[in-house]
């Protein structure tokens, strides 16, 4: 028989049996389908990362000095306590590190974890849970933000311990709806504040939004809350070829502040976005080494239930097999029709997995905040494991049609 005839044959048997066939491809169109769906979530959050998060939590062409890494989770027990011992970043730090790079862009010294949360009060209306920062002006070049009105906190304000404050697009719209939020006290923890400026909203990311701040100047946030465990540094260059080489004067700058000697380990942290970046793939390398094994779980199940079914089309067909062989069919070419019929099987099995983890990756990305991006190689490889597991359970099929008595087979009823 051509190969043509082969698979339309074959396509033929399975078109006669379509309510069998489906049942028979459920095991392999589901474990397919979550596949192709949790590869596609974790792609598209990894661009997502990428693209949005790590720039709009650290900056564009931007790395940071810290007491402690922001890989925190992939962190020894030993390692950690010793991170604890620690000197916490200073104004003083912040210092060296300007005059040790004085062609960045910016330097800014922002408060860091734990960011403390307090009610803002306006007159009778009060937002309750908002995030505090203490920031020095250059904190709002090295964030990029833009204002919407008002002006940004300045040096003036930070020397002079003034209270004034900057709020988020979040914020204005909420405690300030129809009015204008510039030149309004609030109270915070008791004490008022003039706001000075309003920032432009910068969106949200996975739901969460990047509006719902109070910026103060950090030396008056430093007297209300003091100094925070992970105060941080950012460095911001016009490009990002400069990055690399001004981490390299920063961390000498930071050495000599801390009088380290040449062999001694740091006893503070560079990260760049890409260390972001970094931590959130090896936090999703444990989902990929977890998925397989759970696909393949179903796969196995699927495979075993295909090899089943091809046996007992084996078995209905004994009589259609020994009239093949009596007119001149080979061993070969009778194992050939059943291995083709067990692989198109599952091959089309692996197409509807395919195409239902995709509209499932599509529906999770419109219903919620979680990117879906399906790549080629994930579909490709879908397929494949398909076709794979067709041929894999149903060369045992084949073999036993290939096998029988032709005189035994036309005797079969």
């Amino acid at each position: 028989m051509h190969f043509v005839d082969v698979l339309l044959t074959a396509l033929t048997q399975i078109r006669a049996n379509k309510l069998r066939s489906f049942f028979t491809l459920l095991g392999i169109i589901v474990s397919v389908a979550f596949l192709v769906a949790v590869i596609a979530i974790i792609q598209g959050m990894n661009a997502y990362v990428k693209e949005n998060v790590a720039n709009a939590m650290i900056g564009s062409n931007t790395f940071q000095i810290r007491r402690l890494p922001i890989n925190l989770g992939l962190i020894e027990d030993e390692e950690w306590r010793r991170m604890q011992r620690r000197p916490k970043i200073t104004h003083a730090d912040a210092a060296a590190v300007r005059e040790a790079v004085p062609g960045a862009e910016a330097i800014s010294i922002t408060s860091g974890w734990p960011t403390p949360q307090s009610d803002l009060v306006w007159r009778e209306r009060t937002l309750g849970d908002v995030l505090i920062f203490g920031v020095s002006p250059e904190h709002q070049i090295v964030q990029d933000y833009r204002f919407s009105s008002g002006v940004p906190l300045n040096e003036i304000d930070v020397r002079q311990r003034r209270h004034v404050v900057v709020i988020g697009a979040d914020v204005a719209k909420k405690l300030f709806e129809g009015v204008e939020p510039v030149g309004r006290e609030v109270r915070i923890r008791g004490e008022l504040f003039t706001i000075v400026g309003s920032v432009a909203a910068k969106g949200r990311v996975l739901g969460q939004s990047f509006d719902g701040f109070v910026m103060m100047p950090i030396t008056t946030f430093e007297s209300m809350y003091g100094l925070r465990q992970t105060t941080t540094i950012s460095v911001k260059m016009s490009n990002a070829l400069d990055v690399a080489p001004a981490m390299r004067a920063a961390e000498e700058a930071m050495r000599l502040a801390h009088r380290l000697r040449p062999t001694a380990a740091p006893d503070f942290s560079i990260d760049t976005a890409d260390a972001l970046i970094a931590f959130w793939k090896q936090l999703t390398s444990l989902l990929f080494a977890i998925v397989p094994a759970m696909v393949a779980i179903g796969i196995v199940v699927g495979g075993i239930v295909i090899m089943n079914i091809m046996l007992m089309s084996v078995k209905e067909r004994t009589h259609e097999i020994g009239l093949r062989k009596s007119v001149g069919a080979t061993r070969r070419d009778i194992g050939r029709q059943f291995l083709a019929e067990a692989t198109m099987l599952a091959t089309i099995g692996g197409a509807m997995g395919t195409m239902s983890g995709w509209a499932f990756a599509g529906l999770i990305a419109a219903a919620s905040p979680l990117p879906a991006r399906v790549t080629t190689w994930s579909v490709l490889l879908a397929l494949a494991l398909g076709a794979g597991v067709g041929v894999l359970f149903g060369v045992y099929p084949a073999s036993r049609a290939a096998r029988l008595d032709p005189i035994n087979a036309l005797r079969a009823e």
